[in-house]
């Protein structure tokens, strides 16, 4: 059996927070997009940043037209009453699962499945050790999987060994951040800039998931102790919609409607960094899902 298909089963019984930390991600120029996770509901606040950062001038869009179109609303019900009306009523669809799994450790062993990630501890005592790795897990997303929303549930699977090996005491930290990469062929259109970036989007963007965590133990000298945690963290707004197209990316609403009428792929990048810790363990599991 596969192990995504086995982490699947285990991951059946769990129950149903984003910081940008990895040096590839882009910095943001304002809180518009790292300031929240993409998958949290916009403040006021967020929103005129949005709209504004949507009004950079660029040329025509150059694309093909598509004759895709939003589905019409399957209920009569404002924004102002439920906020995502395009998706209000609808049934869920189930658009797939991957997994990834990464590890931090001494003696990383060569990977013997393609979804296994290692970062080599730093050897000195107390140093921090980052680590960042893209494109750990990936969904391929056939032309109109979802009408106007894509949503995730992600998750982890943590097993940490803190460890001081030091004659004082020590905080150890452990924390991790994913991200996902959304590649589309709607943005590859060069005319449309990625108001994260102030660059064309060059066929993808970059969004942040509300599902970073940091831990810390207290550890007196000589100490070891090892915890396991898991939990789940589940859509609310959708790591991309039509509406945050609109407003948050800058789209207009025909090229939002070509997003999701063409193949979509999302790739699950995760990044972070460990101290007095001796051994991480990491299994991330994604589903996607849609309307």
């Amino acid at each position: 059996m596969q192990r995504k298909h086995a982490l699947a089963l285990g991951l059946a019984a769990v129950a149903v927070s984003a910081i940008a930390y990895a040096q590839n991600v882009v910095a943001p120029r304002d809180e518009l997009v790292r300031g929240r996770a993409a998958d949290l509901p916009l403040s006021q606040k967020q929103r005129l940043l949005s709209q504004r950062a949507g009004t950079v001038a660029r040329p025509a869009a150059r694309r093909a037209p598509m004759m895709a179109r939003l589905a019409d609303p399957i209920y009569p019900v404002t924004e102002d009453e439920v906020y995502d009306t395009e998706s209000f009523g609808r049934y869920v669809k189930w658009l797939g699962l991957t997994s990834a799994y990464v590890n931090v450790m001494s003696g990383c062993p060569k990977p013997t499945t393609p979804d296994e990630y290692c970062q080599e501890l730093n050897p000195a005592p107390g140093a921090f050790t980052s680590f960042a790795f893209d494109d750990t897990a990936r969904i391929k997303l056939p032309k109109a999987a979802s009408n106007s929303i894509l949503c995730y549930w992600f998750s982890p699977v943590l097993t940490v060994t803190y460890s001081n090996v030091t004659a004082s005491r020590a905080i150890g930290r452990f924390r991790y951040t994913p991200t996902l990469t959304i590649e589309n062929p709607v943005l590859d259109d060069p005319s449309l800039i990625d108001p994260t970036t102030g660059a064309p989007f060059g066929g993808k963007l970059l969004t942040s998931m509300s599902s970073s965590e940091s831990f810390q133990e207290s550890l007196e000298p000589g100490v070891t102790l090892t915890e396991r945690s898991r939990d789940s963290a589940v859509c609310i707004a959708g790591f991309i919609s039509h509406k945050a197209l609109v407003r948050n990316y800058g789209l207009t609403p025909a090229q939002a409607d070509d997003f999701f009428a063409s193949p979509t792929t999302v790739r699950l990048n995760v990044s972070g960094s460990v101290q007095h810790v001796s051994n991480a363990s990491m299994i991330f599991g994604l589903r996607v899902m849609g309307d």
